[in-house]
């Protein structure tokens, strides 16, 4: 028997794409029909009040990825958890590929990280996210990370830090679990290169793994996030993708 999904969308500032983003999740999820949850930081719930397509749960939450991630699973029903960030795009087929994976073993796990942009310097980017995840089992969110409801609630949920609430989620499974039941399927997801472009490819990847060594050797969550300040013109990176590779 397949699982029930249930697809959880944290967003900020995202009034203007909310229902363009339910539409893609109900195309992808044609025949599963997965549940959708948008979980609303902002103080004026705007992409609430823009949401116009039936059969959405509204999720009102405090400001930060980790709370509003936290607070969608609370308010879903489906048996395995799927948390999409606002600016990342499934792949077709990816109920099928995580119902393949959940059947084989799987306690959790994500999708091969694809870039929007035809540069060349991002195939790199993308290949080097790739062997990252297989070396340390540890995909990021912007990879579209999946777990079944049991284990994200045995885990304790997403640690609601400013930064890192994704790799601290599959550090717990793999706790947990073993690395070997984290699922890295082979379809790609697709994520916007916004903040490469604007902050420089190079640039924005050195930090990055700057920032996940220092987490990795115990430096506190807010000192890091004193380096990765959100994208001009967003009123958070709750509902952004992150530019981590």
């Amino acid at each position: 028997m397949n699982p029930t999904f249930s697809v959880i969308i944290p967003v900020l500032g995202e009034e203007n794409r909310v229902n363009a983003l339910i539409d893609h999740v109900r195309v992808v999820g044609y025949g599963i029909n997965p549940e959708i949850v948008i979980a609303d930081g902002a103080a004026d719930q705007g992409a609430l009040a823009a949401i116009d397509r039936p059969g959405v749960v509204p999720v009102a939450a405090r400001r930060g990825r980790g709370g509003q991630l936290n607070a969608g699973a609370r308010a879903a029903r489906g048996e395995v958890f799927v948390f999409l960030h606002a600016d990342t795009r499934l792949p077709s087929g990816a109920f099928q590929a995580m119902t393949a994976a959940l059947g084989n073993g799987a306690a959790a796990g994500a999708f091969r990280l694809g870039i929007r942009s035809p540069k060349r310097r991002y195939r790199l980017i993308e290949a080097g996210a790739a062997l990252r995840s297989a070396l340390t089992k540890i995909p990021y969110g912007d990879q579209t990370q999946f777990v079944r409801r049991d284990v994200f609630e045995a885990v304790g949920g997403f640690p609601e830090i400013p930064i890192m609430e994704d790799v601290e989620l599959m550090r717990r499974i793999k706790r947990a679990c073993g690395r070997a039941r984290v699922a890295l399927l082979s379809e790609r997801v697709s994520s916007s290169a916004r903040r490469w472009e604007r902050e420089g490819a190079l640039f924005c990847t050195l930090r990055n793994q700057y920032l996940l060594l220092r987490h990795l050797l115990g430096a506190s969550p807010e000192s890091l996030a004193r380096h990765y300040p959100p994208l001009a013109g967003k009123k958070s990176a709750a509902g952004d993708e992150d530019g981590r590779a």
